[in-house]
């Protein structure tokens, strides 16, 4: 997907450093200073608008969450909602999640969400993919014991490699709701293409799956 060019996002970026930390290294194993607390922490990789992670936020004030997002120009409008919500418990990262080890320790993290993630849909893409066993591998270090990836999309073939790439690095899966959107699970935030796909009828795919303790 091609994310067109803002250049006054990076400007307005930097005039958040309480939203938008900007030196994220520099809290390697001790994010709770960052939040002023020891609730657990848990990430959104590839947050977008920033609709579910600030919806999370509020819903959960006792979790800390950072929402991580590539694009500049993307994180700006999650910055635009953040600033609007005034939540305490959410900050937001303008990092790339193969990087995540520059900038977490193990321990740090509890939960990852991989929220409507680009599917990289040509075999020759396929290490590109956030459910690809690098990143499960990534995940892993940055996690608690027992940690946990909550995983949703729209694209039926990515969920069906997803499922087999978290088995085949030995995770657990839990509550695989093959259409979420018609299913029991309740408390489900929706993220801005959710909300645009399940609007044109697609069935909204979603899983969790526990690393063994």
């Amino acid at each position: 997907m091609r994310f067109r060019n803002k250049p006054w996002a990076a400007e307005k970026i930097r005039q958040y450093p309480h939203y938008c930390i900007a030196a994220p290294e520099e809290h390697k194993g001790k994010w709770h200073e960052v939040f002023g607390n020891e609730n657990p922490l848990h990430i959104e990789v590839g947050t977008g608008k920033g609709r579910f992670v600030t919806g999370m936020a509020e819903a959960n004030p006792e979790i800390n969450y950072l929402g991580i997002e590539l694009h500049q120009g993307v994180l700006a409008a999650a910055l635009d909602r953040l600033i609007e919500a005034e939540l305490p418990n959410v900050k937001l990262l303008n990092i790339n999640a193969a990087d995540l080890l520059s900038y977490f320790a193990k321990n740090d993290v509890s939960r990852v969400y991989l929220n409507f993630s680009d599917p990289w849909p040509k075999t020759r893409h396929v290490k590109r993919r956030l459910t690809y066993k690098s990143f499960l591998s990534l995940y892993e270090q940055i996690l608690i014991d027992g940690g946990e990836i909550h995983f949703k999309t729209d694209n039926q073939g990515l969920f069906e490699y997803s499922l087999v790439s978290f088995s085949e690095y030995g995770m657990r899966l839990k509550d695989v709701s093959l259409d979420l959107h018609n299913s029991e699970f309740e408390g489900n935030i929706m993220t801005e293409y959710e909300e645009k796909f399940s609007g044109k009828g697609n069935r909204i795919y979603r899983c969790e799956a526990m690393y063994r303790s």
